[in-house]
């Protein structure tokens, strides 16, 4: 891994692939540092022809925190993700963002048009407010805090997450990988007040939905058709705001990135990307 300034902020990063390949960014979702991305799925991606590009997120993982009082919106978020591609010296690239960023995604679309290809938004919304909410179940997995912040308290709210917004238990990953993954994501990097802030920079996001017909790059939605936590009425509504984009869900895929889903989002994502 390595550590690059972007924006102002230092961003941890990381790459697969041929440098002269066309890049891809992949930017994640809320609270989730970069070790989510299946490797499976990353691999897939170079192994296409793509230079990958994944990173965490300022206040997760081992990018930057901002500390206590900081305050910021997605838009600056997006403007983290188009100063790496600055920084890496990227002229542009493929954005593929899943659900917070995916959100992100569309404002780089927006705000740095100049700096995407092609634009996949996964498990995501327009945020536009009047979209069906959230089961009650999801948005309390969603919210859920440990009593103690211990790898085994953390591993066992992560269970009951995935068990809530995750797959169809034939696609879910197991309940073992699961806690393994929380473990290793804990013992990697553990910022409670950086997940805080970035819950606040959603909310404090001035909505987008109106601006996304003005988006001009070739656009591909992804969701799962069982998704509980962003429901795939919000990923009908960008594909019908944004010209020409396309929309697709997938039976059994909840509100996660299951192992078992990776060959199929990778094939998906890079047909798209070589039409």
């Amino acid at each position: 891994m390595a550590r690059i300034r972007a924006n102002g902020v230092e961003l941890e990063y990381e790459t697969m692939g041929n440098p002269g390949d066309p890049a891809v960014l992949l930017i994640m979702g809320f609270a989730f540092q970069m070790t989510r991305w299946p490797e499976a799925f990353r691999r897939s991606l170079a192994e296409a022809g793509f230079h990958v590009i994944w990173f965490d997120n300022r206040d997760i993982g081992l990018s930057a925190e901002m500390g206590g009082l900081a305050t910021y919106t997605l838009n600056d978020l997006a403007a983290d993700a188009a100063g790496l591609l600055d920084a890496l010296g990227i002229a542009r690239a493929h954005i593929v963002g899943m659900s917070m960023g995916g959100m992100i995604a569309q404002l780089i679309a927006l705000d740095h048009p100049r700096k995407v290809d092609k634009l996949v938004a996964m498990m995501t919304s327009s945020g536009a407010p009047n979209l069906p909410p959230p089961t009650q179940e999801a948005l309390a997995a969603l919210t859920a805090m440990p009593m103690q912040r211990t790898p085994e308290a953390i591993a066992d709210i992560a269970v009951k997450a995935q068990h809530a917004i995750g797959s169809a238990p034939n696609l879910r990953n197991s309940a073992e990988v699961i806690r393994q993954n929380a473990i290793d994501d804990f013992r990697r990097s553990d910022r409670p007040f950086g997940v805080i802030r970035q819950f606040t920079a959603i909310q404090a996001q001035p909505r987008w939905h109106e601006r996304l017909g003005s988006i001009t790059r070739p656009t591909l939605v992804l969701h799962g058709a069982d998704d509980p936590l962003v429901r795939p009425a919000a990923g009908e509504d960008i594909a019908r705001r944004i010209p020409g984009a396309r929309f697709k869900a997938f039976p059994g895929w909840g509100h996660d990135l299951a192992d078992a889903m990776s060959e199929t989002l990778a094939n998906e994502i890079t047909a798209f990307l070589k039409a």
